[in-house]
């Protein structure tokens, strides 16, 4: 994949020899699969989106504007699975365009621009057939396209064209991209790459351990494995491929596992160990890749993903060839809605130290609804915090110099990971064009299981180790309001869970590596004696509903309130819990609630409900209960202002413990393992 010169040539006195390499190629999807097709290539014809600056601050005007963005643009073209000749060739009919301006084959210059050595990139295209024209287009920050050139075929033969591009005037965003025309005949797209000049020491690519932490999922990791294996363009940047393997159901028991460990060979290696959780297992990857010493990078993926081999490729290109050291991230596209992308970048917004998309991001974005060229947002370049771990390349090198994952089991260890890292000049990008497809966030409930004390916790110690703000900002007085919210909805299993989360962050950091392997067990079990934790599969395990006087004026519940009213009831609810429950109430439901109606000022109507769940599975009983409640907020607001008091001397006991929590050698202690465990690195000359 990597293409050299046959010659070294120079470009500048400063500059020294340079030679060619690959940095993108034309591909198409596996398997013709017409799901992700918009992904590759767009037939539509673009429809740039109004800028905002002609909206205005009209809030009527603005909210108007953002659901006109998610409207389909370019019905009625569509692209035959038999154009797709095979990975990297694609048939235009006669007559028809054809734009290459997508997520996966625009050319991402205001990335390579800002975070690169790569000043020029030379776009080659080669074509069969005869009258048929390609249109090379950039784009500016601000979405608009410009026609740079243009070429046409004039025979049957195969013809090879080259354009030579500046990235200089990428410096906040914009793309590359072609468009392939038909003349009379059909033409085939035979190829199409990117290439640009590199300083000779960067002429060779770097190697990457791929580390998949699995727990239970054995067919998904096998298949994921398998698609790993199966593209021979992949092999040469693969320096091992490593399965940490957590749970009792093992990949090496999957139907799927024989074909991909053959094709595999020598690169795949198995560990098993109990479960430690995501952290866990991404810190035994990271360490075997440390003590090995063989790999450039280390590659975070989740062993639940569908992945596209050459966005492992990519980024490993897009790697060696920054200008400082950087973790580059991959996107995450749904599992289910495959053209759906969930967020196209993230920070942790300093104040309320929370993660969430970057300024000008936009949710759950639709690329078969409207594409790449027709949303001017996407054309602005998106810078990051933190990328995670689903699919995340870190270099060894920064593995080695501040530590490894934090022992936090799940959540916050990719975010707290970008933020260290970026503490000592490590930037992190998300890199377009790198990407899995994966179950969504928003297909969980993560906020209200087991889950919840993770999230507590693990927010608190990553805002004590890296808060800039003295007492970390809204932080202490956002968890009240949020336990204040889950009192009144009846969770109490979640408000004693993120009691238990506060407790362990004023304990100190001591206890994390010691607590990695039981805590899971002890929440999971101390959540079995409350109703709301209690999931039921079967509709019929529940009382009927019944109420003691009919919903007021007949309404059902389900309107959205204003503002005001939200303030109403959130000033009243607190209020209302200490009334005795309804009599009826204690036998029988008052009402089911759908997950997406589930939210505080609803549920804080009833005295008790059935509320399901929002993967669909289940459903949970939840009851008012007022003596809990008493106590819980006596608890919940002594809990907090300790917290808030003791905010300074936790965080100088968080920090000056980081280094030796997040050290091999305290993972080696947690994994029972030692530098002389680990498997010897290759040798010079082995393949």
């Amino acid at each position: 994949m990597t293409l050299t010169s046959t010659t070294a040539q120079t470009t500048g006195a400063d500059q020294g020899p340079t030679v060619e390499r690959l940095l993108q190629r034309q591909i198409l999807p596996l398997d013709r699969d017409l799901d992700v097709l918009s992904l590759y290539v767009d037939p539509a014809e673009a429809a740039l989106d109004v800028d905002r600056y002609e909206i205005g601050s009209n809030r009527s005007a603005q909210e108007a504007h953002a659901a006109s963005l998610r409207q389909k643009v370019g019905a009625g073209a569509d692209v035959h699975p038999d154009q797709i000749l095979d990975r990297t060739r694609m048939r235009v009919p006669q007559g028809e365009r054809l734009s290459f301006g997508t997520y996966f084959n625009a050319f991402p210059a205001s990335y390579w621009r800002r975070w690169t050595v790569v000043s020029e990139v030379r776009l080659t295209v080669r074509l069969t057939g005869p009258g048929a024209t390609v249109i090379v287009y950039k784009s500016m920050a601000n979405g608009r396209s410009q026609r740079v050139d243009s070429a046409t075929t004039r025979s049957v033969e195969t013809e090879a064209f080259t354009f030579d591009l500046t990235l200089k005037p990428f410096v906040d965003g914009g793309w590359y991209w072609y468009n392939v025309v038909a003349g009379d005949d059909d033409v085939v797209v035979e190829s199409a790459e990117w290439t640009g000049l590199v300083p000779e020491d960067r002429a060779s690519h770097g190697t990457t351990t791929v580390g998949i932490t699995t727990m239970n999922r054995p067919d998904f990791c096998a298949k994921l494995l398998g698609q790993i294996a199966d593209d021979a363009d992949l092999r040469p940047y693969l320096d091992e491929v490593l399965v940490v393997d957590q749970g009792n159901q093992k990949v090496t028991g999957s139907e799927y596992f024989p074909a991909a460990q053959e094709a595999l060979g020598g690169t795949l290696r198995v560990i098993e160990q109990g479960n430690l959780g995501g952290s866990g297992g991404y810190a035994r990857g990271q360490l075997e890749t440390v003590r090995r010493g063989t790999a450039t990078y280390f590659l975070c993926m989740d062993d639940d993903v569908v992945c596209e081999p050459e966005g492992i490729i990519r980024a490993v290109t897009f790697a060696d060839l920054a200008r400082r050291r950087t973790i580059v991230g991959g996107h995450m596209f749904s599992l289910y809605s495959r053209s759906r992308l969930h967020s196209f970048g993230e920070i942790v917004q300093p104040w309320r130290f929370w993660w969430q998309s970057a300024p000008g991001v936009f949710n759950d974005w639709d690329f078969s609804a409207r594409n790449l060229r027709s949303a001017r947002w996407l054309h602005k370049r998106i810078d990051v915090d933190f990328n995670g771990w689903f699919m995340c390349l870190i270099p060894t090198s920064v593995l080695a110099e501040i530590g490894l994952s934090l022992p936090l089991f799940i959540k916050w260890d990719d975010s707290e990971f970008g933020l260290r890292a970026k503490a000592i000049g490590v930037p992190t990008v998300t890199f377009p064009g790198a990407a899995v497809w994966h179950v969504p966030w928003t297909d969980k409930n993560d906020a209200l299981d087991w889950q919840a004390f993770y999230h507590q916790r693990n927010r608190f110690i990553a805002a004590l180790l890296h808060s800039p703000y003295e007492r970390g900002g809204r932080m202490v007085r956002e968890s009240l309001n949020h336990q204040i919210k889950h009192l009144v909805s009846m969770q109490y299993s979640t408000v004693e869970l993120r009691h238990q989360a506060l407790e362990e962050i004023l304990a100190g950091p001591d206890h994390l590596h010691a607590d990695l392997p039981t805590r899971l067990g002890r929440i999971k079990q101390f959540v079995q004696d409350f109703t709301d934790a209690r999931l039921q599969a079967d509709p019929d395990a529940f009382p009927p509903v019944r109420r003691e006087k009919p919903p007021r004026k007949g309404r059902d519940g389900t309107e959205i309130p204003g503002r005001l009213s939200q303030l109403v009831t959130a000033g009243l609810a607190p209020i209302r819990q200490l009334k005795a429950p309804r009599r009826l109430s204690r036998t029988n439901p008052e009402a089911e609630v759908p997950a997406m109606d589930a939210k505080w000022y609803r549920l804080a109507r009833f005295d008790s409900a059935i509320v399901s769940m929002p993967d669909g599975t289940s459903a949970a009983l939840y009851q008012r209960d007022p003596e809990r409640y008493r106590e819980l907020v006596r608890k919940t607001l002594e809990i907090h202002q300790r917290l808030h008091r003791e905010w300074p001397r936790l965080a100088r006991l968080y920090r000056d413990h980081l280094d030796q929590v997040v050290s091999p050698e305290a993972w080696d202690r947690t994994f029972g393992t030692s530098p002389a465990d680990m498997p010897a690195g290759r040798r010079d000359g082995d393949l």
